[in-house]
């Protein structure tokens, strides 16, 4: 992650108290009327903001990269999996996990060094420092995606209502979406 340390401190303890609404919504154990596909989200969620965690702090995480490529590609797997079976039915939260955990996969893979050392647990690297275009491209296409689903889940929290942790749900991830962009922009340039 490129940027002054300043940034990546309050960039992670932003995603650090997303794990708070996560974990919350986790316990509630409300999942009986929502279903399986919202608990498996809200799982996800949390993998997902555990995981920016350790790609923004400067101090790092305790898992390896090759870790978090293994659960972010098992991840995506899955969400996109239960996507294909069930996109007849509106499962587009389940394409919106897959789409995340497969960026994430992406930037831990191929993002660039940079001067923020993330110690001796997480060093994101790529082919060529990261500077090839088509690594650009990606990215910055993904950071668009990201930034229309933070502007469409702002719009949709603020028109919810507090009705089973939906409006927490969105407002996750308006700011993932939006960190997200900010990553992968920064990956571009």
């Amino acid at each position: 992650m490129s940027g002054p340390l300043v940034v990546a401190w309050a960039l992670t303890a932003v995603f650090a108290a997303l794990v708070l609404p996560c974990v919350l919504r986790l316990v509630r154990l409300d999942y009986g009327r929502q279903g399986a596909a919202v608990r498996n989200g809200d799982l996800a969620e949390l993998l997902l903001v555990v995981a920016m965690v350790a790609m923004l702090s400067p101090v790092g995480g305790p898992i390896p990269a090759a870790g978090w490529q293994a659960v972010l590609a098992l991840t995506a797997g899955w969400f996109a999996v239960s996507w294909w079976k069930g996109r007849r039915s509106g499962h587009a939260a389940c394409g919106h996990h897959a789409v995340s955990a497969a960026a994430m996969l992406f930037m831990v893979t191929f993002m660039p060094h940079s001067e923020v050392s993330h110690g001796p647990w997480l060093v994101m690297s790529g082919p060529g420092g990261g500077s090839a275009l088509w690594l650009s491209l990606v990215f910055g296409a993904v950071a668009a995606y990201f930034a229309v689903d933070a502007v469409r889940a702002g719009v949709l929290a603020a028109r919810g209502t507090e009705r089973s942790g939906q409006v927490s749900r969105w407002v996750c991830r308006v700011i993932m979406g939006v960190g997200m962009g900010y990553m992968l922009v920064g990956a571009a340039l």
